[in-house]
């Protein structure tokens, strides 16, 4: 059974332990067991982001991501675990170009995440996202910190050039994929 309470004080004692692998042991055990993730947050009916837990060393997010849903280039400046509980979460890799133009970046790698996966950010990766599914796609996001802090960056979609971080920018279909008036209802549907 999850538990949200344990589930932070878990997070937050391995904050501590070994840099990220031991968060991502954390993540790990909890997106195994999806039914009890389910049973304790429960059924999501459309996307939307979940703030489960926030501090200064610590954030955690519920990311329930819209079918086909995306975000622009960006920089968190945290570690970042994700663990898929439901559908598919692809990120595309981004590094800043050479010192000459430091504000632009260029892809350099990519993976994709299904359901029960689990991976590890540093602190300076960008990276865009995308739910390649028709369908929603459910993750948590634990953060070593706090998750709202100013000083993140976005990249412009078509000059790859660094913006201060506007969410609005980011995922601009998450308001829109949040408006039950436009989605439709069958595409919200969350297979398993």
């Amino acid at each position: 059974m999850f538990e949200i309470d344990q589930f932070i004080a878990d997070c937050r004692a391995s904050l501590t332990e070994r840099g990220g692998a031991a968060l991502q042991e954390v993540v790990a055990r909890t997106v195994a067991d999806p039914a009890a993730l389910f049973l304790a947050l429960g059924e999501p009916a459309r996307p939307r982001l979940d703030l489960l837990f926030h501090d200064t060393d610590l954030t955690v997010l519920n990311v329930i991501w819209g079918p086909h849903q995306w975000t622009l280039p960006h920089n968190h400046n945290l570690r970042a675990v994700i663990g898929m509980y439901s559908g598919r979460e692809d990120n595309i890799f981004w590094r800043r170009l050479p010192e000459a133009d430091l504000s632009r970046i260029s892809a350099v790698g990519a993976k994709s995440l299904g359901r029960g996966d689990v991976t590890l950010l540093g602190r300076d990766i960008i990276h865009s996202v995308a739910n390649p599914l028709g369908r929603l796609s459910c993750a948590l996001h634990v953060y070593d910190g706090d998750f709202f802090a100013p000083g993140r960056s976005h990249w412009d979609p078509e000059t790859l050039g660094e913006q201060p971080y506007d969410s609005a920018q980011v995922s601009p279909m998450f308001a829109l994929a949040t408006d039950p008036q436009i989605m439709a209802p069958h595409v919200l549907a969350v297979a398993r």
